[in-house]
């Protein structure tokens, strides 16, 4: 099978079902007996076509005479696989990108998908709406972001800072690793795999190429972390012989990266609601030398009357709607946030829960990796009113400040996640 074939059979799944894009694809990868380099387009094919989608429906609607929503499936798929290789691929000639294109379906369309693609390689340029008739539209197009997702980042930060917001989301990550210096320092792996140091966390790596390919990964000398998600680990700042609750900790990142910082001395009970995702965290902390971390499978918002008090430090990253990550999960930016209403309920259900377990003098840390105040900012304070027991309080990690205690990272700021922290004592 060729890549773009298989690049084909996925983005018409995807279409259809609700599997995980990485994981359908890292499924067919590994069944494919593709080279590394046709591996590689396949990846880009489906990643970039499901991150370009709305852009590339908008040229396919103005060259042809039927709006996308009316052709068949293999058709609108084989278009979008020209275009974006046309558009994106310019290591691609323009008559493989239309051949290999038209190509993929039946001798009955292959004209019309001939006639599209050839139309925009005499005019390559791509069209958006007009502001001047609405930025929500326009915004869509350009950033191929959902019409109800733009609307609503509007009116949360407006025009300004919305687009600037999706341009970095536009932007491809790179992959950030946590060193774990309970083996190696930071330095002496950035020499290994030449890697370079992230900007804030003391511990992170910017690295290049397939994770568990890196030397050190199969000897548990890093693991996979944003560098978000390292400044929330330094800012719950876990000490040895520390307990720590982590309430919602699967995939089990911020959980390694306390017990690190911990030197591997305290306990750590790391909770998760699915008991299916704490075999991953197990065999992880195992790789990587970590014996303190305990993995059970609980409700975050059920309490356990025997942790009542005992915490030093406890960490709330609860589920939410993921808006942060666009950059990394492409299929989220046609998500309609009404899907996510009932989410600040659960939040402030496992938050309440959760501040049980601090101790007098002990750190609460509120996490998500989304953007939307409702379920950032509007949490915490409607937890302060209740709670005087609680304050926000500054913190620090490396050159970046967070006087108030609590933060909204932002990619085209901070060049992170989108991610949110807030930082809580309790003093009473």
């Amino acid at each position: 099978m060729s890549p773009r074939k298989l690049a084909f059979s996925l983005l018409q799944k995807a279409e259809t079902n609700d599997q995980y894009l990485n994981i359908a694809l890292d499924h067919a990868l590994e069944a494919s007996k593709l080279n590394e380099l046709d591996r590689a387009l396949a990846a880009t094919l489906v990643y970039g076509i499901t991150e370009r989608k709305i852009t590339l429906d908008y040229q396919i609607e103005r060259l042809s005479s039927r709006p996308t929503d009316e052709l068949d499936l293999a058709v609108k798929t084989a278009l979008r696989i020209g275009l974006y290789q046309l558009i994106y691929l310019d290591r691609i000639p323009p008559h493989a990108a239309v051949d290999e294109s038209v190509s993929l379906v039946t001798r009955r369309a292959s004209g019309f998908v001939n006639a599209i693609l050839r139309a925009f390689g005499r005019d390559p340029h791509l069209r958006f709406p007009e502001k001047e008739n609405g930025i929500a539209p326009y915004l869509s197009v350009a950033y191929s972001v959902g019409l109800p997702l733009v609307e609503k980042l509007l009116s949360a930060y407006g025009e300004e800072a919305t687009e600037e917001i999706l341009r970095g989301f536009a932007k491809t990550p790179p992959t950030t690793i946590s060193v774990n210096t309970l083996k190696i320092s930071r330095e002496e792996l950035a020499e290994k795999l030449s890697a370079e140091p992230t900007e804030v966390s003391p511990n992170g790596l910017t690295v290049r190429g397939s994770i568990r390919a890196l030397n050190g990964f199969s000897e548990g000398e890093f693991f996979v972390q944003d560098e978000a998600s390292q400044i929330c680990v330094e800012a719950l700042g876990a000490k040895g012989g520390d307990l720590v609750i982590d309430v919602c900790s699967a995939p089990g990142s911020k959980s390694f990266g306390s017990a690190i910082r911990m030197n591997n001395k305290g306990k750590i009970l790391s909770f998760d609601l699915h008991e299916k995702k704490l075999s991953l965290i197990r065999s992880s902390a195992e790789r990587l030398g970590i014996d303190i971390i305990e993995a059970e499978a609980h409700d975050g918002r059920d309490p356990i009357p025997e942790l009542f008090d005992a915490a030093d430090r406890v960490l709330c990253d609860v589920p939410c709607s993921g808006f942060g990550v666009l950059a990394k999960k492409p299929e989220l930016r046609y998500k309609d946030p009404a899907a996510s209403a009932a989410l600040p309920n659960i939040q402030r259900d496992i938050l309440e829960n959760a501040c049980r377990y601090v101790k007098r003098g002990g750190v609460l840390v509120y996490s998500t990796c989304t953007i939307f105040p409702e379920e950032n900012e509007e949490n915490v304070r409607a937890f302060l009113k209740s709670h005087p027991e609680f304050s926000l309080t500054p913190f620090s990690v490396g050159s970046f400040v967070c006087p108030e205690g609590m933060v909204t990272l932002l990619p085209n700021i901070h060049a992170t996640d989108g991610f949110f922290i807030a930082r809580l004592v309790r003093n009473s």
